[in-house]
């Protein structure tokens, strides 16, 4: 139970006297606690109902689903069609009654008492109907050895308005015994031994009403029949239904188990090959988004492979000369040392070594984030990040001449690994527009030239090398590609690669090409910022 404060109880002191008196058992309110109780039932029951739909296999719900849709249908059709039979064949009944009757009492002869009570409805051919005359008094008068029809108010006051309408009801319970269908029309009839009088005056006939009682028997049977036949249909139709609904379910979903069984097998075996499919339905839809996930799963395994192993052999080289240089240097100790300058040469190709080591492993570590696209890209202005780029190169490579010319151009992106595509861009340009074996000219003169232009989003990079091969063009962009030109310079094979990781991931593009009467060529195009979004 909740507490409450004193001051939260409702207050009585306003209140009337009489409003203090307990209430009736019919005055309590009854109904909202009725309908709270019934609403927490049907919201147990929907409960109830979803759970066990969802713990239902695909195959079962499809077979229930369409025994429940043709059950409806079927029930629906059943119960119009019994209701319109039902209510055909009372029309027809009532029409043929109140026709007869009618006729009956304009000719006169059963509004004869005389003839009435000497005749029985047997003699009359009437058999299943009861017939009797209703006086404006109340008086009742029927076939000798004849059960009388039912008469009640409708009936007696059919008797007294005496006007050109007639009176229908049904009386007693179906398959009861006495289920009729009564019918009364106005009429004058003629009192008992009255017969000559009435026949020469009208002024002895009385008011009253013909009174027709029509056995329901017939019509009950025929209509419990039609109940047991439509349920009987309607159950072999449900029944069908769902075997129907069964086999389609069977053979639509054979297709889904053909996939399930495929997906548990590249599961349990990792075997990426793509499942054989026919047709154009939904599921083959499924089955060829299935087959290119394989097959990005396949090329993303291949390509992981391919990098563990050429990042393996790649490391096995800076690793071995570093272990190589140190066991010099250990055996040089044991015999009593290096001469000063050979061991300063060795630490230094131990730490040019560990340069490069270092900056192999920066390049697999971005290489693996193999990821669509930039995440939390913000703006920033590839401008600035060229600048920034050409300033670290040059320091880095004095003997150049650097002919730059950059307008500003504002991209979405991550500064950082942009910065370093294009540091890449230049670190490459720079290296192979310096002759192998040049050392920088005693007269300050250049030794070579990059032509660096930054225009509307396109970054050119172009050097003064000797070029690229035309065999080697297609596999520049390769992680650990390097030509025969350029196994003897230093490098891992994977700085052009990271160029083009990061402008794929920029949503940019990047190819490489010969100039003439200068050298190889990289075009950087990375698409504006207003062009995106975000």
């Amino acid at each position: 139970m909740s507490e409450q404060h004193p001051e939260q109880f409702p207050s009585y002191a306003d209140r009337p006297q009489q409003s203090q008196q307990q209430p009736t058992q019919s005055e309590r309110p009854v109904a909202s606690s009725n309908g709270n109780r019934v609403a927490t039932t049907a919201a147990r029951t929907q409960t109830w109902w979803n759970e066990t739909l969802h713990k239902l296999t695909l195959h079962a719900r499809v077979t229930l689903l369409a025994a429940v849709a043709v059950g409806l249908a079927v029930a629906i059709v059943s119960v119009a069609a019994y209701i319109t039979v039902r209510q055909q064949m009372y029309q027809n009944l009532d029409n043929s009654l109140i026709l007869r009757a009618s006729q009956a009492a304009q000719k006169g002869v059963l509004t004869n008492l005389t003839n009435l009570r000497t005749a029985s409805s047997d003699a009359l051919g009437l058999s299943d109907i009861r017939v009797g005359v209703l006086g404006a008094d109340g008086s009742q008068f029927a076939p000798a050895k004849s059960p009388l029809p039912p008469m009640g108010n409708d009936e007696l006051q059919i008797a007294r308005d005496q006007g050109d309408q007639a009176s229908l009801r049904t009386v007693g319970v179906r398959n009861g015994g006495s289920h009729f269908r009564v019918v009364a029309v106005p009429a004058r009839f003629c009192p008992v031994g009255l017969s000559d009088e009435c026949q020469a005056d009208s002024d002895f006939l009385q008011p009253g009403a013909l009174v027709v009682a029509q056995s329901l028997g017939p019509i009950d049977q025929t209509l419990h029949n039609l109940g047991i036949v439509l349920w009987a249909f309607g159950l072999i139709g449900v029944i069908g239904a769902a075997l129907a609904g069964n086999a389609v379910a069977r053979s639509g979903l054979r297709p889904l188990a053909r996939l399930t069984g495929a997906a548990e097998h590249v599961a349990r075996t990792e075997d990426l090959k793509p499942i054989p499919m026919t047709g154009t339905d939904e599921i083959s839809r499924l089955a060829m988004a299935f087959n290119a996930m394989l097959g990005a799963l396949a090329q993303s395994r291949d390509r992981q492979r391919r990098l563990v192993g050429d990042a393996g052999h790649e490391l096995r080289t800076p690793l071995t000369s570093v272990r190589t240089n140190l066991d010099l240097l250990a055996q040089a100790d044991k015999r009593g040392g290096l001469r000063p300058e050979d061991r300063q040469q060795l630490l230094d190709d131990v730490r040019a070594q560990m340069d490069e080591l270092t900056q192999l492993i920066g390049d697999l570590t971005e290489l693996a984030r193999d990821t669509p696209q930039v995440r939390n890209a913000e703006l920033i202005e590839l401008s600035n990040v060229v600048e920034d780029a050409v300033i670290k190169v040059r320091r880095r490579a004095p003997g150049l001449e650097w002919d730059v010319q950059i307008a500003p151009f504002p991209v979405w992106g991550d500064e950082r690994l942009l910065g370093r595509a294009v540091t890449n861009l230049l670190d490459n340009a720079a290296k192979y527009s310096v002759p192998e074996g040049t050392e920088q000219r005693s007269d300050g003169q250049p030794v070579g030239h990059v032509t660096v232009r930054l225009l509307d989003g396109v970054l050119t990079v172009t050097d003064s090398g000797p070029g690229i091969a035309e065999a080697d063009l297609p596999h520049v962009f390769d992680r650990f590609y390097r030509s025969s030109e350029a196994r003897s310079r230093p490098g891992s094979g994977l700085g052009l690669a990271i160029v083009k990781h990061a402008a794929e991931q920029h949503g940019g593009m990047i190819y490489a090409r010969n100039v003439p009467g200068a050298g190889a060529q990289f075009t950087l195009w990375l698409p504006h910022a207003a062009t995106q979004t975000r």
